[in-house]
């Protein structure tokens, strides 16, 4: 359990997450944040394509993963059984991909 609780090391986000406390508070933990700017914004940052695309392929798997109404709905009301139908859902869409190949 202690291993999910430590702090990412690289935060991926798109432009709404685009904030200096945002930034801050990542690199207080020792973090980077890997955020592109707004477009109104003053100061660019850079951010590496090759990891900044990584976050489209973890959008579109949350988004497969919510096609199991209980787990978009949330009707658990404990983290641990939650959490349970979620790598069930995890499993599920595995399975597909596994047999697919």
């Amino acid at each position: 359990m202690a291993e999910r609780d430590r702090d990412p090391e690289t935060l991926l986000g798109d432009r709404a997450y685009d904030a200096d406390a945002i930034r801050d508070d990542v690199r207080e933990r020792g973090g980077v944040p890997e955020i592109p700017g707004k477009r109104n914004r003053l100061v660019r940052h850079s951010v590496t394509r090759r990891l900044y695309a990584l976050r489209n392929r973890i959008e579109r798997f949350i988004n497969r993963l919510k096609n199991n109404r209980r787990i978009a709905t949330r009707y658990d009301q404990l983290g641990n059984s939650y959490l349970g139908f979620v790598l069930l859902g995890t499993i599920r869409l595995w399975i597909k991909f596994v047999h697919a190949a």
